[in-house]
């Protein structure tokens, strides 16, 4: 049975316009224009119990509205959304005392008081009792090493400890549903691997379902199984994590650096990407050109000290895909 549900999901915002300068702002004081915004389209999706989901897509293609939307912060226009049995704008109290958010460029911790103090309200707030408080909060202290900053205003923390800190607000009353929106932004790469790790055993684990919005590809190719591509405020594409380079750009490049100066290759279905003194890129379709057979070709024609086959990099795939489908704004 799906822990999320969503179907044909609109949400429309009505902003306001009116001409530049001094006049315009007069023009817009007696006589308001205004459009509509379409922030999403008719977005639909399911997510099964204990799933691990990418949602990604360019800026304003609506990720963002669409958590807050099953967060149960906004409401949407038309569409339908349960969590569970729960529709999350309807029922708000029961929705939030299963689910935890985590918003990368907000805090759920009170900025001067230390993080332990901000814990100790939220246990009060999730009425957790205090045996389950404080064996949740024994083992997060470990997995998310934050020990040491316990007793820290939370102002006074890097922003890798805050977001450790703030994964930990997020599961101390054992929510069976996780939304993490940009988690990862602005951390230094000690402190993405550490959150990765965490993700992942709490879906291992724990059992949550979790869905995760980013920018970094790198957290996507880590811990999604299934992603959706979501543009315009559409869902653009719908695939396993493992499928989505194959379904975008089925290219490998073959990196081969050479005894003496890289040659100019000339080969049927090959393309010489970039070349660099002994080092030679090529790109080639594995449907039309083994790599077997390219390597044997070109090793029998010429010195070859080093080569290694390679996959585009999941940025590249996603640009790749945002080029096709006109996601990203002009």
């Amino acid at each position: 049975m799906a822990h999320v549900v969503v179907r044909d999901l609109v949400k429309t915002y009505r902003v306001s316009e009116r001409d530049p300068g001094l006049i315009g702002a007069v023009r817009g004081l007696l006589s308001r224009r205004y459009r509509e915004v379409r922030a999403l389209d008719g977005v639909s999706f399911e997510l099964a119990r204990g799933e691990l989901l990418g949602l990604i897509g360019p800026n304003g293609a609506g990720k963002s509205t669409t958590i807050k939307i099953l967060s149960g912060i906004l409401r949407p226009t038309a569409g339908v959304v349960t969590v569970g049995d729960i529709v999350p704008y309807a029922e708000r109290t029961r929705h939030v005392a299963r689910l935890g958010v985590v918003f990368g460029q907000r805090t759920q911790l009170w900025w001067d008081l230390p993080v332990l103090d901000g814990f100790e309200l939220l246990r009060e707030i999730y009425r957790v009792d205090r045996a389950r408080f404080t064996r949740n909060l024994d083992e997060l202290t470990a997995v998310l090493r934050i020990e040491g900053i316990l007793h820290q205003p939370v102002r006074l923390l890097s922003l890798g400890q805050r977001m450790r800190a703030e994964i930990a607000a997020a599961m101390l009353h054992e929510p069976e549903l996780l939304f993490l929106d940009e988690p990862s932004i602005g951390l230094d790469a000690p402190s993405k691997l550490a959150l990765r790790d965490v993700v992942k055993r709490l879906n291992r684990e724990r059992g949550v379902t979790v869905l995760l919005t980013t920018h970094d590809m790198q957290d996507i190719e880590a811990l999604a199984e299934r992603v959706i591509v979501i543009g315009h405020g559409r869902v653009l594409l719908d695939s396993p994590f493992l499928a989505l380079r194959d379904t975008v750009l089925r290219e490998r490049r073959l990196v081969i650096d050479f005894a003496e100066a890289a040659p100019a290759l000339e080969l049927e279905g090959v393309t010489a990407v970039a070349r660099d003194g002994a080092s030679l890129v090529l790109t080639f379709d594995p449907a039309r050109t083994s790599a077997a057979s390219l390597i044997a070709r070109v090793s029998a024609e010429h010195s070859v000290l080093d080569l290694r086959v390679e996959r585009p990099a999941i940025e590249e795939v996603i640009s790749h895909f945002y080029d096709l489908h006109g996601a990203v704004e002009a």
